[in-house]
């Protein structure tokens, strides 16, 4: 089968709602294996109670991929997606699988040769999360917003999942000798497994629903090369630019300057957003907000809180008239939630688990709830080719919003005995 030059819809684009849950798993997959290091943040506070795992192995984590994500981006139009998604999730599978192997070749002991290794997995997670976050969010800037949404909440499912499934380990395991470990052990193995599935589904299942080939081809007729690969996969093979009469100006696009220039408000909310949301979680919940009587469960209450309500707030989008479309309301929104950093520090020292409780929900719901609507709104009105390039530059500002955020979280430090 080969493209036609037609661009209107089919009457019916059969396949959304299968879509939309597998851009939801796929969601899921790009951050549950980097999630589930950050939830056992417990365990690795044990290991290695004087390094500051929490901060350290985030801080290793951010620059491994914004170096990636700046590269890719800045090469998008040329780098095959299919095959940049693909290497993404097996690299998050494989270096899910060597931290369960690392921890047991090591029998679970500390020191500074597990650490290192554990930062160098770390690392590893950076790198696959910048192929596969960029690569994703680029190639369903084209397609219908409620894929994109799906896969952003599929992203704050990754939180919920992991705390969940730590919260269950850490029951189960709790009275039994190495519980804890045990109970980290077993949190691993799923990530690896569900790792995996991604692979399987991205490759063989979701490229072949109609729904994805007729954007994808629509792409292509535009002027895309990104997705070749994936419609080939698809028996889709793109001659376009033989076919008479085709149009060759389809295939002009806006630079990666011209479209950072008319969207450097959407770039700076992403920034804003992440640096406030960063320098807050998941470091300071560890280690800035003093012991109280849930004790040892009190850091993991507080990031399944933040992590539900960021998984809840991704889906007030889908209701049109609770959409934020303006762009003067969401950076008027972003700016307002500076104004949690006072409310932090003084619940910390002054307030209850309650009042804590409720701010880091209150982070979680704007974190999402925003994220959403900036990725939704900012592609409209470009082409195939502009919205997959636009959205790669959109995830790289995110990133570099979480790495300015991880870098600030360390300043709630300074003063505390030890540091």
């Amino acid at each position: 089968m080969s493209l036609s030059n037609d661009n209107e819809a089919p009457r019916r684009l059969e396949g959304k709602f299968q879509a939309m849950v597998v851009c939801f798993i796929l969601g899921l997959g790009s951050l549950v294996a980097w999630n589930s290091m950050l939830t056992v943040g417990d365990y690795y506070y044990t290991l290695f109670p004087k390094y500051h795992p929490s901060r350290v192995l985030t801080l290793v984590y951010q620059p491994f991929a914004l170096g990636t994500m700046a590269i890719l981006a800045y090469n998008e139009s040329r780098i095959n997606t299919r095959l940049r998604n693909l290497i993404g999730y097996s690299l998050f599978s494989v270096s899910t699988l060597l931290v369960l192997v690392l921890d047991l070749a090591t029998s679970g002991k500390g020191g500074m040769g597990p650490y290192i290794g554990i930062c160098i997995l770390s690392a590893c997670f950076g790198i696959a999360d910048a192929h596969v976050q960029g690569g994703m969010v680029g190639d369903l800037s084209f397609m219908c917003p409620e894929f994109i949404q799906s896969f952003f909440a599929g992203l704050a499912a990754s939180g919920v999942l992991a705390s969940g499934l730590r919260l269950i380990t850490k029951v189960a395991f709790e009275n039994s000798k190495n519980g804890l470990r045990k109970g980290t052990m077993l949190f691993f193995a799923i990530s690896t497994v569900f790792e995996f599935f991604c692979i399987i589904l991205y490759a063989f299942y979701f490229p072949k629903l109609s729904i994805v080939k007729y954007y994808r081809s629509k792409a292509a007729l535009e002027g895309s090369k990104t997705v070749s690969a994936d419609l080939a996969a698809a028996g889709i093979h793109n001659e376009t630019n033989h076919q008479v009469g085709f149009d060759a100006k389809n295939q002009d696009r806006l630079s990666n300057e011209q479209l950072f220039l008319q969207n450097i408000d959407i770039a700076a909310d992403l920034f804003l957003i992440y640096v406030l949301t960063l320098s807050i979680f998941p470091g300071f919940l560890y280690e800035n907000t003093g012991s109280h009587q849930l004790g040892t469960w009190y850091p993991l209450v507080l990031i399944a809180m933040y992590n539900v309500f960021d998984l809840i707030s991704r889906y007030i989008p889908l209701i049109k008239c609770l959409t934020l479309e303006s762009r003067k309301g969401l950076l008027i929104a972003v700016l307002s939630r500076f104004l949690l950093i006072p409310a932090f520090y003084f619940t910390a020292k002054y307030g209850d688990e309650g009042w804590m409780i409720m701010l880091v929900s209150f982070l979680g719901l704007t974190n999402g709830y925003l994220t959403v609507c900036v990725f939704t709104i900012a592609p409209e009105g470009y082409k195939g080719p502009e919205q997959n390039a636009l959205g790669n530059l959109l995830v790289l500002f995110l990133l570099c919003g979480i790495f300015s955020g991880v870098a600030l979280d360390w300043l709630w430090l300074i003063g505390k005995s030890g540091f």
